[in-house]
C-alpha cells in the first residue's frame, strides 16, 4: 500500500549548451556598450570657432572674403564666427554686403575690434552694430559714421555751415532779407541730406535688432562722433571688451543668442580656433580692385592690343593685351567709378594712337595727355580712404604714355625718311650690269628685261628709273664695268 502522503519528484531538466553562450554574449556586448560609451563621454569633440580677418578699407574683396568664409565656417561646423576687423572705413555697397551676410547667416558672428590700436570708422561702426556681438579691446576707437559724398567736394554730408545766412545787423534787416531756398533739379545740400538721412535709417535698425544704443549711432551718422572701447561699453553702444580672442571666447561662453535657426547657446570654454586666411581668389581679387592697379590694368590692355593691330606677329601682344583689358574693367566695374572720368581716359588714349600714325606737330598727343590725366583724377567717384587714385600714379602713367607717343613718332619719322630696302619702290635709282645685247640685266642678282632709249653695251652699268610690268626701263650710269676683268 502507498502511504497516504508522498513526494513526487521529479528530475531537473539538463541545461542546453546555448543558454550559458548566449549569457556570456549578452553579457560581453554590454561591456562593450559600457566601454564604448565611457570612451565616447572622454573624446566628445570642443565646439569650433572660426576666425576672419579684415584689415583695411572695406572692398569688393573683403566683402567676398567674408560672405564666402561664412558660408565655409557654417560646412566645418563651426558654433561662431569671430570676425576680427581694423578698418577706416569703405565702401557702401561692400559694407552692405557684408551686413546682408552677417544677417543672413545661420552661425552667430562676433565682431571683434582688435588688436589694441584699431579701430572700427565708418563702415566698420555699421558692421559692429550689424554683428550678434559686438566687442572691443582696449585702446580701440569706433564711430565717424558720416557716409562721404560721391563726386561732391566741399563740405562733408549733413554739415550745414554752408547753407546757414550771416547773422543779419539787426532784426529789421533780417526780417527784409530773403529767406535761402535751395536752387531747383536737388542741389549738392540736398543730396547729402538723403545720404545721411538714409544712413541714420540704416544704422538705427541695426541698433533696434541687436538692442544697442541707437541715439548714439545717429549721432555718430549725423555728426561724425566717435568712442573710445571703455566710453562704448559705458554707453551700451557694444557688449564687452576683451583683451585678446582668449579673453573673448572666455566672457562669450554660456551666453545666449539669436540667429535665423532659432536661440544658441555658445559654448566656448575649450573652443578650438579654426583661422581662415584669404584665399588665392580673394588675394587675387584684392589686387585688381585696388584703383591704381585696375588702371594700369587698362593701359597695358590697350597699348597691348594697338601693338598688335598694327604689327601683328606672334600674338603675346594680342593675348597678354586683351587679359589685362578684360581684368581691368571687370575691377572698375565692382569700383564707383565716374563713366565721364572713364570716358576721357579712353579719349586721351585714342588721341595718343592717333598721334602715332597721323603727325599732328603734336596737339592731338597733348590732348591725348592732357585727356587721360583729367579722366583718371575723375575716374573713382568717392573720397573714402584708400580708394583713390594717387597724383604721382596719375603722373607717371601720363608721362609714360607721353614717352611711348615721342618713341613712337620717331620711329615713324626715321622710318619715313630712311631709303626703302624692300619691294618695287626699291628697285627705282637701283643699279645693274647688262650682259646680253638684246636687252638683259643683272639687277640684285636677278635677270630683267631692260629697255632704254640709248644703245646699250654688254658690261655697261646701268641705273633702274622705271618698272613697267617685268620690264626695267634702265639709262647709262655715270661708269662703265670692264667685264673681262671680273
Amino acid at each position: 500500500m502507498w502511504p497516504d502522503e508522498y513526494v513526487v519528484v521529479r528530475a531537473a531538466p539538463r541545461p542546453r549548451r546555448g543558454d550559458a553562450g548566449e549569457r556570456l554574449l549578452r553579457g560581453l556586448l554590454a561591456l562593450l556598450a559600457t566601454v564604448a560609451l565611457l570612451f565616447a563621454a572622454d573624446t566628445v569633440p570642443a565646439a569650433t570657432v572660426a576666425i576672419l580677418q579684415v584689415d583695411g578699407a572695406i572692398s569688393p574683396s573683403s566683402a567676398d572674403y567674408v560672405e564666402r568664409g561664412i558660408a565655409k565656417a557654417h560646412a566645418q561646423g563651426a558654433s561662431l564666427l569671430i570676425l576680427q576687423i581694423d578698418t577706416p572705413g569703405g565702401l557702401d555697397t561692400s559694407m552692405r554686403q557684408i551686413i546682408k551676410a552677417i544677417l543672413a547667416s545661420p552661425i552667430a558672428v562676433a565682431t571683434f575690434v582688435s588688436p589694441a590700436g584699431a579701430r572700427a570708422a565708418s563702415a566698420g561702426t555699421y558692421i559692429l552694430y550689424a554683428s550678434h556681438v559686438a566687442a572691443m579691446a582696449p585702446a580701440t576707437n569706433l564711430g565717424a559714421a558720416t557716409p562721404v559724398p560721391l563726386g561732391v567736394p566741399g563740405a562733408a554730408p549733413g554739415d550745414d555751415r554752408a547753407a546757414r545766412k550771416p547773422p543779419a545787423a539787426d532784426e529789421k534787416s533780417a526780417e527784409k532779407q530773403p529767406a535761402a531756398s535751395p536752387a531747383p533739379g536737388a542741389p549738392p545740400d540736398a543730396m547729402r541730406s538723403k545720404q545721411v538721412n538714409d544712413a541714420v535709417a540704416y544704422i538705427r535698425s541695426l541698433a533696434e535688432l541687436r538692442g544697442r544704443n541707437a541715439d548714439w549711432a545717429e549721432r555718430a551718422v549725423r555728426e561724425g562722433v566717435s568712442l573710445s572701447a571703455e566710453q562704448a561699453l559705458k554707453d551700451k553702444v557694444i557688449d564687452l571688451v576683451a583683451q585678446d580672442v582668449p579673453a573673448l571666447l572666455k566672457a562669450l561662453h554660456g551666453r545666449e543668442l539669436r540667429v535665423l535657426e532659432g536661440t544658441v547657446t555658445l559654448d566656448t570654454e575649450a573652443a578650438t580656433l579654426l583661422t581662415l586666411a584669404p584665399d588665392a581668389r580673394s588675394k587675387f581679387l584684392a589686387v585688381i580692385t585696388n584703383p591704381s592697379v585696375a588702371l594700369i590694368l587698362m593701359l597695358i590692355g590697350v597699348y597691348g592690343l594697338f601693338f598688335e593691330f598694327s604689327s601683328p606677329g606672334f600674338g603675346v601682344a594680342g593675348v597678354a593685351g586683351g587679359i589685362c583689358l578684360l581684368l581691368g574693367l571687370y575691377a572698375l566695374q565692382l569700383l564707383p567709378i565716374s563713366y565721364a572720368g572713364l570716358g576721357l581716359i579712353l579719349l586721351g588714349l585714342s588721341l595718343m594712337i592717333v598721334e602715332a600714325f597721323l603727325p599732328s606737330f603734336g596737339v592731338l598727343g597733348i590732348g591725348g595727355i592732357v585727356a587721360f590725366v583729367l579722366g583718371a583724377t575723375l575716374l573713382i567717384d568717392t573720397e573714402v580712404p584708400g580708394f583713390g587714385i594717387p597724383l604721382p600714379v596719375i603722373v607717371t602713367t601720363a608721362l609714360m604714355s607721353g614717352a611711348m607717343l615721342v618713341l613712337l613718332g620717331g620711329m615713324a619719322l626715321r622710318a619715313r625718311r630712311a631709303r626703302v630696302v624692300s619691294g618695287r619702290e626699291e628697285m627705282i635709282g637701283a643699279c645693274g650690269e647688262v650682259f646680253d645685247a638684246e636687252g638683259w640685266a643683272s639687277v640684285h642678282g636677278e635677270r630683267w628685261r631692260v629697255r632704254s632709249t640709248t644703245p646699250l653695251a654688254p658690261g655697261q652699268k646701268v641705273r633702274v628709273t622705271a618698272i613697267d610690268g617685268l620690264t626695267l626701263t634702265v639709262e647709262p650710269a655715270a661708269d662703265r664695268i670692264d667685264t673681262k676683268e671680273e
